[in-house]
C-alpha cells in the first residue's frame, strides 16, 4: 500500500526534517528577496511574444489557401495555445506574479484560454492538490477518477481500458480539467450540495459556452471574410490547435506526476504534518524531467516539478536555478531526485497505466515495492540505515536503501 509514515520511509530523524525545512525555507527566502526588475520584464515579454505569436498564426490562416499555410497556421496557434497554458496561464494563476501588483497579471483577475474556469482551478489545483499531493482520497488528481495509477486503487473492470482512457484525457485534457470542479463521482452518488453544485455548473457552462463561441464561431466568422479561408477551415485549425495543447500539457503534467519514483501516500500520514514533512512529501511525491531553455519553456518550467511542488508561489523563471541547491539538498541527505529524460519518464507513465489496466494477481512486484507503488514496508529487512556509514561518512538514507533493496530483488530473480 502506499507510505503511510513518511519520516521513516524517507529515513530521515524529526531533527533531520527540521533542519531539511530550515534550508529549503531559506532558498525560498533568497529567491524572494532578489526578485525585481528581471522577473517582471520576462513576464510581460513573455505574453507580448505570445500574443503576438497568436497573431500572426491567425494572420497566416485567413491569408492563405494553401494547405501547408493552414498547417503551419495551425501549428504556430498550438504552440501560442501552450505558451498562454503553461508558462503564462497556470503561473499566473499560482500567484508567482502576484508581488508585481499589476492588475492584469494578477491570480485573482486572470482568465485562461481554455474550458476550466481560474476560479476552480484554484481550488483543485492550487489548494487541493498543493496541499494534498498524492495522498489517496484527498488528491484528485492520483489518476483524475478515471485512470488506475497506483496499487493502491482496487482494481475493477472498468480499468481495463486504462489505455484508451488515458488517450481520450489526452486529446481532451482541458475538457477533463473544466469538469474536474464539478465533483460528478460525488453528483453521480448524490452525495453532493445540489446548491453549490448548481452554481458550479453555472460558472462551468459559462465559461465553456465562452470558449466554444470564441473558437467555433467567432473566429471562424471572422476569417470566412477573407477570400483566402473558410469558415470550416479556421474551425478545424482551432479544434486541431487545441488538441496539440492538450496533448502537451498532458503530456508534460503525467510526466511530473505519475513516472516511477513518484511516491503515493495515505490519508493518516498528514495527520499532525510539519512544514518540513510536507516539504518532504512534494518531494518524493513529484518527479522531473531532463531540460534546456526551449523544453523549460515550452513547459511552463514543469519540467521542474518538485522544485514547482515546493515553491508554487515563486517566478517560474527562477526555478533552474532552485533545481540546483534542491539537488544538492537531496544529495545531502541522500534522497533520490527523481528525473530523466522527456521520452523517458513518459514512456515510464504509459507503462504504468498499461500495467495497471491489469488487476494486481497478474502483476510481478508487491504493493509495497512496485517502480509506481511502494510504501516504508519495503524496507523491512534493512538495518544500519538512516544514519552515517562508517566507513565513508556518508549518509545512509533512502536513495541509498531503494538501491539496496532493488538489488537484492534483482539478485533474487538472477538466482
Amino acid at each position: 500500500m502506499a507510505i503511510t509514515d513518511v519520516p521513516a520511509f524517507a529515513h530521515l530523524t524529526d531533527a533531520d526534517i527540521e533542519s531539511l525545512a530550515v534550508e529549503l525555507d531559506a532558498i525560498r527566502q533568497d529567491i524572494e528577496d532578489s526578485r525585481g526588475e528581471r522577473d517582471s520584464r520576462y513576464i510581460r515579454r513573455t505574453i507580448a511574444a505570445q500574443r503576438a505569436l497568436e497573431v500572426s498564426a491567425r494572420i497566416v490562416l485567413a491569408a492563405s489557401s494553401r494547405r501547408s499555410a493552414w498547417w503551419a497556421g495551425t501549428t504556430a496557434l498550438g504552440v501560442a495555445k501552450i505558451i498562454e497554458n503553461m508558462e503564462i496561464g497556470h503561473n499566473v494563476l499560482h500567484g508567482q506574479w502576484d508581488w508585481m501588483n499589476d492588475p492584469e497579471i494578477h491570480s485573482s483577475s486572470w482568465e485562461w484560454d481554455m474550458n476550466g474556469a481560474s476560479k476552480h482551478w484554484r481550488f483543485t489545483h492550487n489548494f487541493m492538490h498543493h496541499k494534498y499531493t498524492n495522498i489517496l482520497g484527498m488528491d484528485d488528481d492520483v489518476g483524475y477518477g478515471l485512470l488506475r495509477v497506483t496499487r493502491d486503487q482496487r482494481w475493477k473492470p472498468f480499468n481495463a481500458f486504462n489505455l484508451l482512457y488515458n488517450t481520450v484525457l489526452a486529446m481532451l485534457f482541458e475538457w477533463g480539467i473544466g469538469l474536474q470542479h464539478l465533483e460528478l463521482g460525488k453528483i453521480a452518488k448524490g452525495r453532493d450540495d445540489r446548491k453549490a453544485t448548481m452554481v458550479r455548473l453555472r460558472e462551468v457552462g459559462v465559461k465553456i459556452g465562452h470558449q466554444l463561441f470564441k473558437d467555433y464561431v467567432a473566429f471562424p466568422a471572422l476569417t470566412s471574410l477573407s477570400p483566402a479561408a473558410t469558415f470550416k477551415s479556421t474551425a478545424k485549425a482551432n479544434f486541431w490547435a487545441n488538441v496539440i495543447r492538450n496533448v502537451w500539457a498532458n503530456a508534460v503534467i503525467f510526466c511530473g506526476h505519475f513516472p516511477d519514483g513518484a511516491e503515493k501516500f495515505t490519508k493518516t500520514d498528514m495527520v499532525g504534518e510539519t512544514r518540513g514533512e510536507w516539504y518532504l512529501r512534494q518531494m518524493l511525491g513529484s518527479a522531473n524531467f531532463k531540460n534546456g531553455p526551449v523544453l523549460r519553456f515550452m513547459s511552463g518550467n514543469l519540467c521542474h516539478q518538485i522544485e514547482h511542488h515546493l515553491y508554487p508561489d515563486l517566478p517560474s523563471n527562477r526555478l533552474y536555478e532552485v533545481s540546483l541547491r534542491v539537488q544538492a539538498v537531496c544529495d545531502k541527505y541522500d534522497l533520490p531526485y527523481t528525473t530523466g529524460s522527456f521520452l523517458l519518464q513518459y514512456a515510464k507513465t504509459w507503462r504504468t497505466i498499461a500495467k495497471l489496466s491489469l488487476p494486481n494477481k497478474y502483476l510481478r512486484d508487491t504493493a509495497d515495492n512496485a517502480p509506481e507503488t511502494r510504501s516504508e514496508r519495503m524496507f523491512t529487512e534493512l538495518e544500519g540505515f538512516g544514519v552515517e556509514d562508517p566507513v565513508t561518512g556518508r549518509r545512509r538514507g533512502l536513495k541509498t536503501a531503494i538501491a539496496t533493496v532493488r538489488g537484492w530483488r534483482q539478485d533474487r530473480r538472477a538466482a
